[in-house]
């Protein structure tokens, strides 16, 4: 008798090509695996496939196995492709010299409060050049930089993990650097019209709200709307940490949701189709804002796929969506998977925004629906639940006083952002048109500042850990999964019922 062999569900296969895929990716971060064994891995699948072709009653499991084997090599080997360095490199027999090299800058600079960073290329290859502030440098200036050329290298902390500075650099193909460098300006206006005029316009706007917000305030706008977390100073920073509010000057998925959400809400009043239109035109003219980055437009399709998941109200189909943009994200750049902290906030929190929200949605149906606010709410809490282990394994501190911290500030970064912007906005047509809207950025600024202030200063704020187990995040994001999934399963079987 002939065994019935049932399809393979889409989904099955999708998620076991993803799953095949990131898992390669993610062991050739820290282990390195040749090109000849990632052929040998596809080989082996292609053998596992066609024995299942003489095995008719394990044929689904056996294809399932054959894909995940054959997505597994192919991660091997696009990460083996991403390691691939020029073959001339003539800067390798100057490491440990003093040099002076001439190249482009080709990406804004990193201003910080007592040097610069500058990501400069020379010969084809990519230097990190850190020098002083001035003079001011620009995106496609060329410059002359002297100093001793040396190789990135990793340094640990005791309070979290050893931090990669070495994979951080090279997910963006950084493999030299010159530290305390002299330089100047040789030229200007080597690089592309459409980013020298993006960055100018950052330039041009937050200068305008600097002019009109006083500091700290203006550097907290800053790193609200740009992610521009090095303004902040370091005493500043050190508060946020121990608030455990540092998350929200980092540019992620979160950052741009709720820009979208604060300009939904003021477009409230509006048909839906074109509230979300005009959030979705609110993400494009944010990424425009921030330079249009790699981290920026990563964050930005986050965004827009809670704004799908809002739009269709079909959960299940954006989690597909939301996987395969990982895939694709990962897949041209393997390196952030592991070395960029960025995009797995996004992810965190995007996943957060889709899967926890709906879970705990009924615990908090005595929250008025006046003005989002329950849904302000429960996005509030529902990252703070998902995102906060990975911030404790990233950043060494546990901050006791997180939650009520981030249940205060942030229902109210959305007005703060969106105000922001138009503070930014109106000042380019007028200083004096401005000055409404700068008066309450300042004031909502003022008070998030002293809330963290008074939650920072608490004796028993936070808690340093001494290296947080990488394992006990594994577990806990292991109890989400299953948690998640079985309420998705029993959420389906009501559905079918229905």
């Amino acid at each position: 008798m002939k065994t019935e062999v049932k399809p393979i569900n889409n989904s099955r296969l999708f998620y076991t090509l993803f799953s095949g895929f990131i898992f390669a990716v993610f062991v050739c971060s820290f282990v390195k695996i040749s090109f000849d064994i990632a052929i040998f891995i596809l080989l082996l699948a292609t053998a596992i496939f066609v024995y299942g072709k003489f095995k008719a009653e394990a044929k689904v499991a056996v294809v399932l196995i054959s894909v995940f084997v054959f997505s597994f090599a192919l991660g091997v080997l696009r990460y083996d492709f991403k390691e691939i360095r020029p073959k001339v490199d003539n800067l390798a027999s100057k490491v440990g010299q003093k040099v002076e090299l001439t190249g482009i800058i080709i990406d804004e600079p990193n201003i910080k409060e007592k040097n610069a960073q500058l990501t400069v290329e020379v010969e084809g290859q990519k230097v990190l050049v850190s020098t002083g502030l001035l003079p001011v440098f620009k995106y496609g200036d060329e410059i002359k930089a002297k100093g001793k050329l040396e190789v990135p290298e990793n340094y640990n902390s005791t309070t979290s993990p050893a931090f990669d500075y070495v994979g951080f650099l090279a997910k963006d193909d950084i493999y030299y650097q010159l530290n305390f460098a002299s330089a100047w300006i040789v030229s200007s206006g080597h690089g592309s019209f459409l980013k020298t005029k993006l960055f100018a316009f950052k330039n041009t706007f937050m200068g305008k709200i600097n002019t009109l917000i006083r500091e700290p305030e203006s550097s907290l706008l800053g790193g609200l709307l740009l992610g521009a977390k090095n303004s902040l100073g370091k005493d500043l920073q050190e508060k946020f940490r121990r608030a455990g509010v540092s998350h929200i000057v980092a540019l992620s998925g979160y950052n741009i949701t709720i820009v979208v959400e604060g300009i939904m809400l003021a477009l409230s009043f509006l048909p839906r189709s074109v509230s979300l239109s005009c959030g979705a035109l609110g993400i494009f003219l944010f990424a425009i804002m921030t330079g249009g980055s790699a981290t920026v437009l990563r964050a930005s399709i986050m965004a827009l796929l809670v704004l799908l998941a809002k739009a269709t109200g079909r959960t299940y189909d954006v989690i597909r969506a939301l996987f395969l943009a990982g895939l694709f994200m990962i897949a041209q750049n393997p390196k952030i998977l592991v070395f960029d902290v960025s995009f797995q906030l996004s992810f965190l929190s995007t996943m957060a925004l889709i899967f926890v929200s709906p879970l705990i949605e009924s615990k908090f149906q005595f929250i008025t629906e006046k003005y989002k606010l329950r849904e302000l709410v429960l996005s509030t809490i529902a990252t703070q639940i998902f995102v906060l282990p990975f911030i404790f394994y990233k950043m060494g501190m546990i901050s006791i006083v997180s939650l009520p911290t981030n249940i205060l500030i942030l229902p109210i970064i959305p007005t703060i952002m969106l105000f922001g912007f138009v503070t930014g906005m109106m000042a380019l047509i007028s200083v004096t048109l401005a000055l409404p809207f700068a008066f309450i950025t300042s004031l909502l600024l003022s008070y998030e500042l002293k809330v963290i202030d008074f939650f920072a200063s608490l004796p028993f704020a936070a808690l340093s850990v001494e290296k947080f187990p990488l394992s006990i995040v594994v577990i806990i994001y292991i109890i989400f999964a299953i948690v998640i999934t079985r309420s998705q399963i029993v959420s389906r079987r009501q559905s079918s019922l229905d």
